[in-house]
């Protein structure tokens, strides 16, 4: 699992997750028994890795959408930016996805998401 990958230390691994919205999918997460795995394999990613979570307004008719709803992953000189989300609505929505292969892309977009994790570092 990619908490098994944060464990060993042998990569850079970061990134930023919506701490609103994950306290929202564990409750998902622990009202179905296949799920409720996923709860602690999470909880070891963001001790073991760099990780922050951004406080978001609970979604709300009306409310402020200040979510973090967009995608991206960078793997060594590719970029997987888009809609998608790894989860079943991923398998059933219409969404879409990118893979840009372009190592001076890779490298911005890795300090794009290292400024934003490290603006809501605070938060976490």
């Amino acid at each position: 699992t990619l908490a098994e990958v944060a464990a060993a230390g042998r990569m850079d691994l970061a990134g930023v997750y919506d701490a609103t919205q994950m306290r929202e999918v564990n409750a998902q997460w622990r009202a179905r028994p296949t799920g409720s795995w996923k709860i602690p394999a999470f909880a070891s990613l963001i001790e073991r890795a760099p990780f922050s979570g951004k406080r978001s307004t609970p979604y709300a008719p009306g409310a402020v959408h200040d979510y973090m709803h967009a995608k991206v992953t960078v793997a060594d000189d590719v970029t997987f930016i888009g809609s998608y989300n790894l989860s079943h609505a991923g398998e059933t929505n219409a969404e879409n996805v990118l893979e840009i292969s372009d190592s001076s892309l890779a490298e911005q977009m890795a300090r794009f998401i290292d400024s934003v994790r490290l603006r809501y570092a605070a938060s976490s």
